[in-house]
């Protein structure tokens, strides 16, 4: 599954029971709760980043680009817009853009 196929599911999970999908029922739960979810894997990604064990690191990367993507969804957020973003910031140099963030 790409991260275009995984955007695509959770957009089309917008819409169904969420007594029918955990995506469904996640973004039922409203924004705020996606947060706190994306920020729960977002953390155990860091930890196992710092054990330095590559499977745990992979497995949790992949929940937390998922949770990310649901976060984003809650707030009409899509992979475009974001792709769209990184698309921008490509025209400068990594140090001109945080630069720029003032």
């Amino acid at each position: 599954m790409s991260i275009h196929d995984l955007a695509r599911t959770i957009d089309d999970r917008k819409s169904a029971d969420p007594d029918s999908s955990w995506t469904a029922k996640l973004l039922a739960k409203g924004p705020e709760k996606c947060a706190e979810k994306f920020g729960e894997e977002a953390v155990e990604a860091i930890i196992e980043a710092v054990r330095g064990d590559r499977a745990a690191l992979t497995a949790e990367a992949a929940d937390a680009l998922y949770h990310l993507l649901v976060m984003c969804a809650a707030r009409d957020v899509s992979l475009a817009d974001i792709e769209a973003e990184l698309a921008r910031r490509s025209a400068q140099s990594g140090l001109s853009e945080k630069a720029s963030r003032g």
